[in-house]
């Protein structure tokens, strides 16, 4: 359509003088994406909100009035979402290279084995010094042994508190991932096919994913979830538990 927002884009870029690959790497648009748009090929994006989604981001990077192109593309495609809350699509720093070092070490098995160190280590106090007791005192155990071994346990327990999360992904897949105090611990990120990010911990988690290209693991233990290739969303409560969640509780790190 000469009139439609994908030429609206292409007029405004070509003017530029910009190629789709520079766009790519101001917005963090792929470069697939940038051409479906400009032909107004909606099949071949991730569900009509992500759609609008980079058409915003694309028409604001070109001086355009982002918010009113995706407007004019949500009334040409019938919606009936008027206000919508679009999620947003971040930046995303270049990739670093990283050298090849020693495997990092798990945060809970740090945990584990300081926890482990303090209970050796106090196990050898209470021997030196509650043996001697014993000897004179026909046996009675140490006092203060109790109290030793009920901060172990509370040491150990605030160690474990709260769940590990990790994703990674299995393809191109844009991410939203908030805590359980709503604070973004993916501020909507593409990810790209390998990409892992985490573990995170906390005591819940909220998620919302641009399709079911991911893997998701709590506490180590993979999740079974389902794939489709449109928007879905996840909470993972206090016990652990997955849900998926209807559209409008999705998270959208606007």
């Amino acid at each position: 359509m000469e009139n439609g927002v994908g030429n609206k884009l292409r007029e405004a870029r070509t003017r530029r003088r910009l190629g789709l690959e520079e766009v790519e790497e101001a917005t963090k648009i792929r470069c697939r994406y940038l051409q479906a748009i400009e032909n107004e090929d909606w099949d071949h994006l991730p569900g009509d909100t992500y759609a609008r989604a980079f058409i915003r981001t694309y028409g604001s990077f070109l001086g355009l009035d982002g918010e009113r192109l995706a407007e004019e593309q949500r009334q040409a495609m019938g919606s009936t979402r008027p206000g919508e809350r679009l999620p947003r699509v971040e930046s995303r720093p270049g990739r670093v290279k990283r050298e090849k070092g020693p495997p990092a070490v798990p945060p809970r098995l740090v945990a584990f084995i300081v926890s482990a160190l303090l209970v050796v280590a106090l196990i050898v106090v209470g021997l030196s010094s509650g043996g001697s007791s014993n000897n004179t005192q026909g046996g009675t155990a140490h006092p203060r042994e109790g109290v030793s071994g009920a901060k172990v346990a509370d040491s150990v327990k605030a160690n474990s508190e709260g769940h590990a999360l990790t994703l990674t992904a299995n393809g191109e897949v844009w991410v939203c991932l908030l805590n359980g105090k709503g604070n973004p611990l993916v501020k909507g990120r593409i990810l790209y096919p390998g990409e892992t990010e985490g573990p995170f911990r906390s005591g819940s988690f909220t998620l919302a994913l641009g399709n079911g290209a991911v893997t998701m693991s709590v506490d180590g233990e993979q999740q079974k979830l389902p794939e489709p290739s449109s928007p879905i969303g996840f909470s993972v409560d206090s016990q652990g538990s997955v849900r998926e969640l209807p559209e409008g509780e999705r998270p959208t790190c606007s």
